[in-house]
């Protein structure tokens, strides 16, 4: 079994690395594909990947959510903008005001299709965030990228995976699986509070004296040269385990640490988009920070592979039913256009970027992971069983919609910039 697996997954590798240029062509995304081959793998085909919903949720739990770690990270790295600067404002609107009322959209959907109210509230709340992994065709193309919707597509996927914890938390509250406290009052001092403010903090200050540290050990003592993949894996496991232990949202504390690495980064090189000095010395912060980034973006893409897999592997065709279809279509088609629409009415967006906004919500592991989440401790009633069924099929259905139109809708996009840009002139 072993050999069969590593000739399959070298395969695997192999072909996606290859095929790389050519398949950005294709009308489908390497999550697609990696969704098919572990269906081909699961039970309903090759059984060579068996993998039970709620009896694995804490594995699947954990795969997905090192992958979400990674990303976050990575998409701080990516935000080489000044936190006062207003294009921040689009993402933190659609992070936090779109994202409520998504997740309220979603919650009557899935009373009216039969679920009770702490059911539908959790399918709601899984279901709320944008994916940070599975959205690089629609994010920032490097750190110096500066286009609104870009940036606010990026911005919203680092910060979202946090902000909807939670809601994830009040569902499980009304499920009898956490304390509320009386009122609720735990709830909002602790779960929203407290753990939105303390993970951002804690996530700041690490990144930015993590930063300044090994900035200082390499140019006075030559330290730490070389050594970034540890110093990467380092801090996102201390970020997170700090952010854990105060009961803060470890999630938000690792957007952070990148976002403060990169502020270090931007303060130390100037704030010119395209920083030419990640190219040069090995003692220049931007040298550590291209370089942290490079890793953390391989490493993403490997664990999009594992968990991609994993999904693959647990579709079943009773999955696919009307209810499941029905919320799925529900998200992508009204809850995700209309919640979008309203947030930016008066924003900075153009129209085409608003619409473009609007579809480009790619569900996915974030998704997977709070749904593993909420099985691996205890929700496992058949109202909860349908809303895995909408959950895995609202994945699918991002995968292969927001896969198939995310390169022809982003290059559409991208030439009519160019277009505009000049005709404007210098």
């Amino acid at each position: 079994m072993f050999t069969t697996w590593c000739l399959l997954i070298g395969l695997l590798l192999i072909g996606v690395g290859l095929t790389d240029t050519v398949r950005r062509d294709l009308p489908f995304s390497a999550s697609a594909l990696y969704l098919v081959v572990g269906w081909l793998l699961g039970p309903q085909m090759a059984g060579l990947l068996s993998l039970d919903l709620v009896a694995d949720a804490p594995l699947l739990e954990r795969l997905a959510e090192t992958a979400v770690l990674i990303s976050l990270f990575a998409v701080g790295l990516r935000l080489r903008v000044r936190l006062s600067d207003r294009l921040w404002t689009a993402p933190v609107r659609l992070a936090t005001v779109a994202m409520l009322l998504t997740i309220g959209l979603m919650t009557a959907a899935g009373v009216a299709f039969g679920l009770p109210l702490a059911p539908a509230l959790l399918l709601a709340a899984v279901l709320a965030p944008t994916d940070p992994v599975l959205a690089s065709d629609v994010q920032v193309e490097d750190v110096g990228d500066r286009d609104r919707l870009r940036f606010s597509l990026t911005g919203e996927g680092g910060l979202n995976d946090g902000t909807a914890f939670p809601f994830v938390m009040l569902a499980l509250g009304l499920l009898g699986l956490h304390e509320l406290g009386t009122g609720g009052w735990r709830w909002w001092a602790v779960d929203l509070l407290w753990a939105v403010a303390g993970g951002l903090a804690i996530g700041w200050s690490l990144g930015f004296g993590f930063a300044r540290a090994v900035m200082h050990l390499r140019r006075e003592r030559e330290q730490a040269f070389g050594m970034e993949s540890f110093l990467t894996l380092g801090l996102i496991a201390l970020t997170y385990g700090c952010a854990l232990l105060v009961h803060a949202y470890g999630f938000l504390a690792v957007f952070a640490a990148g976002l403060a690495m990169r502020h270090v980064e931007r303060r130390d090189t100037g704030p010119r988009n395209d920083p030419g000095a990640e190219a040069g010395a090995p003692q220049s912060s931007a040298y550590m920070a291209k370089a942290v980034l490079d890793f953390t973006l391989d490493l993403e893409k490997l664990a999009e592979l594992a968990v991609m897999l994993l999904i693959g592997s647990l579709l079943r065709a009773d999955h696919f039913h009307p209810v499941s279809l029905g919320l799925a279509a529900i998200l992508l088609f009204v809850a995700r256009p209309l919640a979008v629409g309203l947030t930016t009415i008066r924003s900075d967006l153009t129209p085409t970027q608003r619409r473009l906004a609007a579809w480009f919500g790619v569900r996915g592991i974030g998704s997977m992971y709070y749904l593993a989440f909420a099985l691996a401790r205890g929700a496992g009633s058949a109202p909860v069983q349908q809303v895995a069924d909408a959950v895995l099929v609202a994945i699918v259905a991002s995968v292969v919609l927001h896969g198939a139109s995310a390169t022809p809708a982003m290059r559409r996009y991208a030439g009519r910039r160019r277009r505009r840009d000049h005709a404007a002139g210098p």
